[in-house]
């Protein structure tokens, strides 16, 4: 079945646990006598272990395409006061940094971020996988709203479409 929706069983780690009695969670189970432990494929070369938390630790990270044009779906949009406007999404492709000029689709707004944070703390840069709140200079909440998407106006900035075609 692992083969049919996409997976190769050998980049897989099979861990057989129970929850309820936290058989093969964070040490080797007794109650698996019949269970050898687990072994899988990986870039790095093959790994092994015995137990959910040893798999865990084993999954590779995503590659983040940081060398590809920035777009950043907006999640929200909001106004804080003696602050400005607030929009925040997760960064998806590219990095965002305070001071580059972006755009956003398809509202064609145009501005400067004036700062990227995420829980509260300031970043020097968004990267993918980032859920970030850039602060942006004389911009509306009225003006971009959620669904609009973020991206560098000198690199490849979005566009909207009228349609797309999309395998499924």
């Amino acid at each position: 079945f692992i083969k049919k929706v996409g997976y190769n069983p050998k980049t897989v780690a099979f861990v057989p646990i129970s929850g309820f009695h936290g058989d093969n969670m964070l040490t080797a189970s007794t109650n698996c006598p019949w269970y050898k432990g687990w072994e899988k494929e990986t870039k790095a070369g093959k790994s092994t272990g015995k137990t959910l938390l040893e798999a865990i630790d084993a999954i590779e990270p995503p590659k983040r395409p940081t060398d590809k044009p920035l777009r950043l779906p907006l999640q929200d949009v909001y106004k804080i006061g003696g602050i400005g406007t607030v929009p925040v999404g997760r960064v998806e492709t590219g990095v965002i940094k305070p001071g580059m000029v972006v755009t956003f689709a398809p509202s064609n707004v145009t501005t400067e971020v004036k700062s990227v944070e995420m829980h509260h703390e300031q970043l020097p840069e968004g990267v993918p996988g980032d859920n970030v709140g850039f602060n942006v200079k004389n911009v509306s909440v009225k003006e971009i709203r959620r669904g609009n998407v973020a991206g560098d106006s000198k690199n490849d900035p979005p566009n909207g479409a009228a349609s797309f075609n999309a395998q499924v």
